[in-house]
């Protein structure tokens, strides 16, 4: 489940649009667009890729998961990636339109992918050693696999040298929760088969909530059951809940994390958008854990 999956989305109208028929690129392995210069980005890690590539210049809108780097806030906004517009897409007249896995909805993609405008979608596994094969595939959808394949290298680089640097946490490892929501008082918490799950493995954690799979509801029994020793959320914003806030909360008063108030907000498409920066965000994370033993 990509990143951008994880926020709220509003229902999107699907506008009726002109299109013509003809062969859709599907994938990146099937061919390139070196030549594209009017690329519609749509998720998150997409639009910071393109960017870390050097192609910015070349993207001429992005949706609303995509906040980073802050240049890229300067295109236009199609909207939520899950609930995309065929009509705002192709009114923004694109040469190619890349995606991450997961755009919807269905009837609008089937739309964009019979449309006369080439469409590359790239598999986003919640996978630290998928992080270099996406880099690559979007390098090679835009004819710059090449500069591609050294960042793709230098990801891989960072993440050994923090794996190595985490080994030495041994067996003393923290039980981390990642908390995606507290609305209502209702704790949305991350399972396995998430980035959420990924991250916290990367910088040496163990995923408190084992039990469930994806991203679910937990309750307070459960929670206390999961026994925490830091809870980690995404910031909103600039800010993320207050200590005061999360432990407040009933689930959380019994818990590990509470006593010492361990909590840890770090900006969402940082931490699980598997991009350029995982290294960066798999090391603060680490840091933040294991501050004698992992430096920042």
């Amino acid at each position: 489940m990509p990143f951008s999956s994880l926020r709220s989305f509003a229902v999107a109208a699907v506008l009726p649009v002109a299109v013509t028929l003809s062969p859709a690129i599907s994938t990146a392995s099937e061919a390139g667009n070196p030549q594209a210069k009017r690329i519609v980005a749509v998720g998150g890690t997409i639009t910071e890729i393109l960017y870390a590539l050097g192609a910015g210049d070349r993207v001429v809108a992005r949706d609303s998961t995509s906040t980073f780097p802050e240049q890229a806030l300067t295109k236009p906004d199609i909207g939520y990636m899950r609930a995309l517009s065929s009509e705002g897409i192709l009114s923004q007249k694109p040469d190619l339109i890349l995606s991450e896995e997961g755009a919807g909805p269905a009837d609008v993609i089937g739309i964009l992918k019979a449309s006369e405008v080439p469409m590359v979608t790239i598999d986003t596994p919640p996978l630290p050693n998928a992080i270099a094969k996406k880099i690559e595939d979007v390098g090679s959808a835009v004819g710059l696999s090449d500069k591609a394949k050294a960042i793709a290298a230098d990801v891989d680089a960072g993440l050994d040298a923090l794996a190595s640097d985490v080994a030495a946490v041994g067996e003393k490892k923290k039980r981390v929760l990642f908390v995606l929501s507290t609305a209502g008082g209702r704790i949305m918490a991350a399972g396995k088969d998430t980035e959420a799950a990924a991250i916290i493995e990367m910088a040496g954690g163990v995923n408190a909530a084992q039990e469930i799979t994806g991203y679910k509801p937990l309750t307070d029994e459960a929670v206390i059951a999961a026994a925490p020793d830091v809870v980690l959320t995404m910031q909103r914003g600039n800010h993320g809940g207050s200590p005061d806030e999360v432990f407040g909360l009933p689930a959380f008063q019994s818990t590990p994390a509470a006593a010492t108030k361990a909590l840890i907000s770090m900006d969402g498409l940082y931490l699980i958008g598997f991009g350029p920066r995982t290294p960066a965000a798999g090391r603060e994370l680490a840091s933040k854990l294991y501050p004698e033993i992992v430096k920042p």
